[in-house]
């Protein structure tokens, strides 16, 4: 307790104090108090004390007393305590600084530095995940399985032929959308941490997505159709086998585009390969070969089925005009297999050229838009 009384310029200061320590060696012993105010520190002894002080000299001696004792006991601790507040809170304010020049280095940069910066990562990325020994043992397995099967096929036989051109399309189509319907979900966790950051423009990461696609999912189909086109005997043509692999190569980015959608709508690996398992099932079923009479109900299907166009494509390209009719020869050929030459003529050239263009485009708008809808 501390009283300080001044009436009538006669100061009589008293200053009691009793503090015992409940704790430790120094139990009931009487500890030395520290009493701080903003321009005063009081140190003195817990002991009962009680002095006068009368007349002006003797206010300056315990005036002299009280500063000694506060500079020599806590005038260091004073300053140690204030010297470590201030170097926390400059590094504190050093770490914030830090953060927010980051952040702004981050949304300085151009957008085609992001898209370049992005590129290269994800052509690192993909070159492992698209030519690991399992899936090119797939990919050239089943090149030498189908070009042995169909061996120097002839052009004469309408039918091997077609189910060649039909299994390209089911093999490519099945195994171009499996692969991409996991791209998305299995980035998920590090897109939304990043989308979140803000390191990049959804755009510039989307974009460098697809360019990354590109090459790397373009190489084994043009190997495998190095493979089967000159095992199966195929049109001999330059013309014919550029336009062969061109068709597959866009197909391919189709089916990819297909994938890529349902992955990055459902964004669950389980889910999504079951949606386009179920999927490319329904556009196989409709592509024209093992169905020719579709239910009118179910008609619809195979104009938005990828698989329906790319293999008119492909057959063109190997019976121009009336050869089909002709190499059909013989009635009971025709009777089974008229429904090819119907099949051929029934959507142009062009529209299943345009219906693959839009597919592409159209397939990877959908899918920024259904990534542009995940929260961070």
């Amino acid at each position: 307790m501390i009283n300080l009384s001044d009436a009538s310029r006669k100061a009589k200061w008293t200053i009691h104090s009793t503090i015992w320590c409940s704790s430790g060696n120094n139990l009931g012993q009487p500890v030395l108090l520290y009493c701080c105010c903003p321009l005063l520190v009081v140190a003195f002894d817990s002991r009962v004390t009680q002095i006068d002080y009368q007349g002006d000299a003797e206010k300056s001696t315990v005036q002299q007393s009280l500063i000694s004792s506060y500079n020599r006991l806590l005038a260091p601790q004073l300053k140690a305590g204030l010297s470590a507040a201030v170097a926390r809170d400059a590094a504190q304010t050093g770490k914030e600084a830090s953060f927010q020049r980051e952040n702004r280095d981050h949304s300085s940069i151009s957008w085609f530095s992001q898209f370049s910066i992005l590129l290269q990562r994800s052509l690192k990325e993909r070159r492992h995940e698209s030519f690991n020994s399992l899936r090119v043992f797939q990919v050239m397995a089943a090149a030498v399985l189908s070009g042995s099967m169909w061996w120097h096929s002839s052009i004469h036989d309408v039918q091997d032929r077609l189910g060649l051109l039909f299994f390209i399309a089911i093999f490519w189509g099945v195994f171009a959308s499996f692969n991409a319907v996991f791209t998305f979900p299995q980035e998920r966790a590090i897109f939304v941490k990043e989308k979140s950051s803000g390191m990049y423009s959804m755009s510039s990461y989307f974009m460098a997505r697809m360019a990354g696609d590109l090459p790397m999912e373009l190489i084994l189909p043009t190997v495998f159709t190095l493979i089967l086109y000159w095992m199966a005997g195929l049109r001999t043509e330059p013309a014919a086998f550029l336009i062969t692999l061109a068709v597959l190569l866009g197909y391919v980015l189709v089916a990819q585009g297909l994938g890529l959608v349902v992955g990055a709508a459902i964004m669950d690996a389980k889910q999504a390969s079951t949606v386009v398992t179920i999927t490319m099932l329904a556009f196989l079923l409709t592509g024209g070969f093992y169905v020719q009479n579709i239910p009118s109900f179910l008609a619809w299907l195979k104009y938005v089925s990828c698989t329906f166009y790319c293999y008119r494509l492909l057959v063109r390209i190997q019976y121009r005009g009336e050869e089909m009719e002709y190499f059909l020869g013989s009635s009971h050929q025709k009777s089974r297999r008229e429904e090819e030459g119907e099949m051929a003529g029934e959507v142009s050239t062009l529209v299943s050229v345009g219906a693959l263009i839009a597919m592409f485009v159209g397939y990877r708008i959908l899918a920024y838009v259904a990534l542009r809808r995940i929260k961070a």
